[in-house]
């Protein structure tokens, strides 16, 4: 979708539709971040990810509106469901682009061209938002010739054939090939490596002995090379259950460090109860405020027990984060509970009474479920320090 938070918003107001718009956070709360830019202020320079100052020197009448992630949400489905009628294999890949296989549905409307206009063109009528397609014979190629071609085209279609990489995709920037980012990108430099050409000329085993089996999988986009199948059940299994927030200031002290520490710890378990999961390994990540100095840490640790208790989670927690935290200050911090599994067997243990604890959690979950997230909180979270009352309005990090 092409700008889609931003189209969005100029669909929903008619006055916003001529001017410079960016749908932005709160500065005020360190999430001052532009999401996403209209067309009209793309032309200014502006883009996603920069920072909300960065993007108003460039345009001073540019306009902000904060972001109604709910809404987002419910028109993504609404465009699902578009797509449905046109395949019934849909995988979501992000809240505004998906990956259609239209191998069994494509002579029903037509060649693959034929189809991708007639997708757009429901999309358009129904959403009031303008699409791009990518096309390919798999999903690499396809998200590819979306991102590389098919944005820049006014038709907005681009079909990539592994024939005619050589003049089409071969000739980009390596950081345009899918899989390569920034620190990526500077690795590639300085091997001579510029374009994507000179990656796919490449022996393989250059790449995997500096990267491992990434590596490969480099090489194999570059050559167009994907067996992944577009999957209707990609996200209903789970490695991991994490949260991670931004502070909305420097966190000097470990009292208040930890008042968001457990806040995080029951934001995870209640999610894993949500799924019926419990998991053993317990991951604790921290950024200080010192960018530049790359301040934090990232430890990991098996649990004795698997759990979805947020005391049990958050005890551990604490014990890694007294062993790595050097005492600088925090900009950010996540929890992440791994190794999940059915929490439908547990393990017994004589000293203390998990099923009271399982009992407790559950009435806690169903007060939220009825009465918002903030219905029922811990006591510490009332402190200056707590940020789960705020969090609450949030979806994703970003107001509902």
């Amino acid at each position: 979708m092409q700008s889609f938070y931003a189209s969005i918003e100029k669909g929903a107001n008619r006055e916003l539709r001529n001017k410079p718009i960016v749908v932005a956070g709160d500065p005020e709360r360190r999430s001052g971040v532009v999401l996403a830019a209209c067309p009209i202020a793309k032309s200014y320079g502006v883009v996603a990810a920069e920072a909300l100052w960065q993007a108003q020197q460039k345009c001073r009448q540019l306009v902000v509106v904060r972001p109604r992630m709910e809404m987002y949400i419910r028109i993504s489905m609404q465009i699902t469901r578009i797509f449905e009628a046109f395949t019934d294999k849909v995988e979501p890949y992000s809240i505004d682009e998906q990956f259609l296989d239209v191998t069994g549905s494509v002579h029903l409307f037509g060649d693959p061209l034929q189809m991708a206009a007639q997708i757009r063109q429901r999309v358009w009528m129904e959403i009031g938002i303008n699409c791009r397609v990518g096309i390919g014979e798999n999903k690499v190629l396809a998200k590819m010739a979306c991102d590389n071609f098919a944005k820049k085209r006014e038709e907005g279609i681009f079909w990539l054939k592994r024939e005619t990489l050589a003049d089409t995709l071969w000739k980009l920037p390596i950081e345009k090939l899918f899989g390569v980012g920034s620190r990526m990108k500077r690795h590639f430099h300085r091997m001579g490596v510029y374009q994507i050409g000179q990656l796919a000329d490449m022996r393989p085993a250059i790449l995997t002995r500096h990267w491992g089996v990434n590596g490969e999988v480099l090489w194999r986009t570059a050559h167009g090379i994907d067996d992944s199948p577009v999957a209707l059940d990609s996200y209903d299994s789970q490695k991991g259950i994490g949260h991670h927030m931004t502070l909305p200031r420097d966190y000097h002290t470990a009292a208040e460090i930890k008042v968001v520490l457990l806040e995080l710890c029951e934001e995870v378990c209640r999610r894993a109860r949500k799924k019926e999961l419990m998991g053993s390994v317990l991951s604790v990540g921290c950024r200080g405020a010192d960018l530049a100095a790359g301040t934090g840490f990232g430890r990991q640790m098996k649990l004795t027990e698997q759990t979805n208790d947020a005391m049990t989670l958050y005890e551990a927690a604490c014990f890694l984060f007294d062993r790595h935290w050097q005492e600088t200050p925090v900009r950010s911090i996540g929890v992440n509970l791994g190794q999940l599994v059915p929490d439908n067997v547990v393990q017994l243990n004589l000293f203390t009474d998990n099923h009271k604890r399982r009992s407790l959690a559950q009435a806690m979950d169903d007060i939220r479920t009825r009465y918002g997230q903030d219905a029922i909180l811990r006591a510490t979270s009332a402190l200056e320090a707590g940020q789960a009352k705020e969090r609450a309005r949030k979806i994703g990090g970003h107001y509902k």
